[in-house]
């Protein structure tokens, strides 16, 4: 061994013998000045005299003693470990102090590493146990003029999938529902269409029987086989060992249980758990609209392509497009105008991940102003403290101590206080890592599934964060207290109410820039609940009030269409005798609902579509009374009547904006429409309303009669002014008395659906709105400590005041109009920044300005009122102030 090597060996070894290696040196040290006292006592002097002249030649004691240690170990972990401990001892003398430090710390932090693990399990990891999620793209379609997303066919994505070179895999994974329990209560449960190759494309391998075999997603209703999670398993039954084989009804077929999924698995969709899989052969049971296998034209399927290693998706999205190219010229009648495209995961078109893309977008830049505004307080406590300890700052360096030593000790304590606010911040990352979910309502009885993942990935960042607090929080109050003036350490440094000198700035300072960014997020908070106020009081084009939603599933009770109609028959008479009811209808799709509507390319007689466009337009299946159950008016023609059935002539109603973009402003009543090979003549012409989105631009949109279009399934709507509690016993009852094996879901009224089709605004409205109220807390209590600091540090100038005449009532104006002037500081900065940053929201804003005045107002009232209440016990404690008391100190 080299003899560095030997000499850094001894070192380290000397760190575990520190008190042996102590007590040999005092043995030294002692046995030395012994020596050379004895040596002067034989020159002839005293005893007192001889030790004093050894201690002179000697030199400093303890200086030596730490020159012996810095050459015997490793002085920068000595130090840092005395620090650690001198630290410690600090914050336990303060407990007080200690507790808000490290209670504001903890917030910021935890803030910030809570929504860290939503955007890691929600946008970029959604899909745990799924294997390379780092190369996984959500693919769709695209229709030329439109924005957004769209699904894609069956036969386009198999001629993707034959054509593509680049992907490792492709694989499909399109979200269904079934009814798992009838009588009663009717549980509502959730599952996937899959292509066979799913399990194996995702790495997920089932712990009990088998995943789907090659061909198992071809055939029409070929395969009924089912693979249920583990969560399922359990639940509903109860862990058997022996499931492999058995049967289960998933929407009125029975279908064998194949296998079961690992424990953690969800599946493959952002919001909701999946519970069962079954492959895209059964696809037709599970979608309304018939088989689509082999439609080109029938768009529904929802995908996912994995990378192959190296591919960018720059160069797979040119392959992507190219077999798009080809297929819009080999099939123009079904692919004109339309292309594929692929998405990260966190903006996948068809799941919750863009819907909450914009609200997490803002959650990031608002907890990183919590933190900011959390490290700015703490670091205002940490500078009065310091400003306190200028006396054993001052010896400290007197006695010999750099200065770059007290810097390294106040750093180091920073860094305890940010140890323990990362600590607190992660477990309330962790206690608040399924919150998102509670602020979504449950739909269909079915609660959403929105788990924060907390991984290696959010530890680091959540490290970062705690370094950045460090920084912020140590660093300001170590460099001034690193300019301590040794010649003037012992003359007053006390800070003035008005005005303030030497440091006074800097706590001044952070102040301006609490109040600042609190009211940025308070602005914002304003601006986000006006908008979601107006998205919710905005007319969508039909009834939310006095129209009640709901559904009996017939599906998994396995009714025929014949059957399904005949129910539907007696109990649409049943309902409408019932007392109060004005009238009921069928449909298939719920306006503003998930569930998607159909759709269709069409075709007008007298329109031709330019070359590239190819005419697509969803469309709802309805029974009678529809529009005046629904309160959608009718512009021109007749509403559909029960005469309107499979032996009536094909029918259509059309909605403003279809008349107006294929018939362009002439009458379209008994015009002629084809849908899927069908001509239908058009009889009424409905007002636009809202389909998929509050906030969605009109669209063309037709209804057809549910008789003439007859899916098994839809649901029941009834005009009434009854409340959804007494209508749904009511209803409860006429379904049990025809078949007592039914059962209704759940009755809420049109509003409600409204206000859950803005689930996502209303997250982050209460997500702003929580942590803004933060924000505001956490400056006004850095705004009180900084006017009770000054207060306490002017005792001798406020007490020469009001020796000299002033009054209790200047006494409070100055003290008040000194805080009040910091708000206005802050509010001037904090409108300047909002003024810039609130037109990021603009995703989340409807028919409210980001620069809308209300809000700002608001902001500035809560702000005031905040600042008032902050300076007013300095203020009233400064007005008791005992000028004779305050002079002789």
């Amino acid at each position: 061994m080299s003899d560095f090597g030997k000499t850094l060996m001894r070192r380290l070894a000397a760190l575990f013998r520190r008190k042996h290696l102590e007590q040999e040196l005092d043995a030294e040290v002692r046995s030395h000045l012994e020596m050379a006292a004895e040596i002067n006592r034989h020159t002839g002097m005293s005893e007192e005299e001889a030790r004093r002249e050894a201690l002179r030649n000697f030199g400093g004691v303890e200086q030596t003693k730490e020159l012996y240690r810095e050459q015997r170990g490793v002085p920068m972990i000595e130090t840092t470990l005395q620090d650690l401990r001198f630290g410690l001892r600090m914050l336990r003398r303060s407990p007080g102090f200690s507790a808000l430090a490290i209670l504001c710390l903890t917030l910021g932090i935890g803030a910030n590493a809570a929504v860290f693990s939503w955007v890691e399990g929600i946008l970029f990891r959604p899909y745990p146990a799924v294997s390379h999620q780092e190369r996984l793209l959500a693919l769709g379609g695209t229709e030329r003029g439109e924005a957004g997303g769209t699904p894609l066919s069956w036969p386009d994505f198999a001629d993707l999938q034959r054509s593509s070179k680049l992907f490792d895999t492709l694989f499909v994974s399109k979200i269904t529902g079934t009814t798992l329990s009838i009588g009663d209560r009717a549980e509502r449960t959730t599952g996937s269409i899959v292509s066979a190759n799913y399990f194996d494309a995702i790495g997920v391998h089932p712990i009990l029987g088998r995943g789907f075999e090659p061909g198992e997603d071809t055939g029409r209703n070929a395969h009924p086989v089912t693979v249920i999670s583990y969560q399922l398993w359990q639940g509903r039954f109860k862990g058997d060992p022996q499931i492999i084989g058995k049967t289960q009804r998933l929407n009125g077929v029975v279908h064998t249980i194949v296998g079961v999924t690992p424990e953690g698995f969800h599946g493959t969709f952002v919001g909701w758990a999946m519970h069962f899989w079954v492959p895209a052969s059964m696809e037709e049971i599970f979608e309304s609209g018939g088989y689509k296998l082999e439609d080109r034209g029938a768009r529904w399927i929802e995908a996912y392509v994995r990378l192959k290693p190296g591919v960018t998706r720059e160069q797979a999205q040119q392959e992507t497009s190219a077999v798009a190219k080809r297929l819009e010229a080999d099939y123009p009648d079904t692919n004109r105008g339309r292309s594929m495209q692929l998405w990260p995961l966190w903006q996948t078109p068809f799941n919750n991940a863009r819907t909450l893309l914009p609200t997490l977008e803002i959650m990031l830049a608002v907890v990183f102003f919590v933190l900011l505004i959390a490290c700015a307080n703490v670091g205002n406590l940490l500078l009065v403290r310091s400003f306190a300890r200028r006396h054993e700052m001052t010896v400290r360096l007197a006695i010999g101590a750099s200065r770059w030593r007290l810097l390294k000790q106040l750093l180091t304590e920073g860094v305890i206080l940010s140890a323990f606010g990362a600590a607190g911040g992660l477990l309330v990352a962790y206690w608040c890592r399924h919150a998102l979910v509670v602020l979504f309502p449950a739909r269909g009885g079915v609660s959403m599934h929105l788990p924060g993942e907390i991984d290696w990935r959010v530890l680091a960042l959540s490290a970062g964060v705690c370094v950045i607090a460090t920084l912020v929080v140590g660093l300001v109050p170590a460099l001034q207290s690193g300019k301590i003036d040794l010649a003037g350490a012992l003359k007053s440094d006390s800070a003035g109410v008005v005005g303030g000198r030497g440091r006074a700035w800097v706590r001044s300072g952070l102040v301006v820039v609490q109040v600042s960014l609190s009211f940025v997020l308070l602005v914002g908070a304003g601006l986000l609940l006006q908008s979601l106020q107006r998205i919710r009081n905005s007319s969508p084009g039909f009834s939310t009030h006095g129209v009640l939603s709901t559904a009996v599933d017939v599906v998994s009770a396995g009714y025929d269409a014949q059957r399904t109609k005949n129910f539907q028959d007696e109990l649409m008479d049943r309902v409408k005798a019932l007392p109060g009811v004005e009238s009921a209808v069928f449909a298939r799709a719920t306006p503003l609902g998930y569930g998607s509507y159909s759709e269709s390319p069409i075709a007008v007689d007298g329109y031709q579509p330019p070359p590239e466009e190819q005419p697509t337009v969803e469309y709802n299946e309805v029974g009678p009374d529809y529009f005046v159950t629904m309160g959608i008016p009718l512009v021109s023609g007749r509403e559909f009547t029960r005469a309107d059935d499979e032996k009536a002539a094909l029918v259509a109603v059309v909605n403003e904006t279809m008349a107006g973009r294929y018939w362009r402003g002439k009458d379209p009543i008994g015009e002629r429409v084809q849908v899927k090979g069908r001509w239908m003549r058009v009889v009424g012409v409905a007002k636009d309303s809202k389909y998929r989105s509050v906030r969605e631009t009109p669209k063309p949109f037709f209804y057809v009669p549910w008789r003439q279009n007859f899916t098994v399934g839809g649901g029941l709507y009834v005009r009434t002014p009854l409340t959804p509690e007494t209508m749904a016993t009511a209803l409860a009852r006429e379904v049990h008395a025809l078949d007592g094996n039914l059962a209704p879901y759940e009755m809420i009224t049109m509003q409600e659906q409204v206000d859950r089709s803005t689930s996502a605004q209303m997250v982050a409205v209460t997500l702003v709105g929580v942590l803004g109220g933060l924000a505001l807390l956490l400056a006004a209590i850095g705004l009180y400590g900084v006017m009770s600091y000054a207060v306490s540090q002017s005792a001798r100038e406020l007490g020469l005041r009001m020796a000299l005449g002033a009054d209790e009532s200047n006494v409070w104006r100055l003290v008040m109009s000194r805080g009040l002037g910091l708000v206005a500081g802050g509010v001037l900065l904090g409108a300047a920044v909002a003024l810039a940053l609130t037109r990021l929201l603009g995703n989340l804003l409807y028919k409210v300005s980001p620069r809308d005045p209300l809000a700002f107002g608001g902001a500035f009232a809560v702000m005031t009122i905040a600042a008032l209440a902050a300076c007013f016990l300095p203020a009233l404690r400064a007005t008791r102030t005992d000028p004779a008391r305050a002079l002789r100190e």
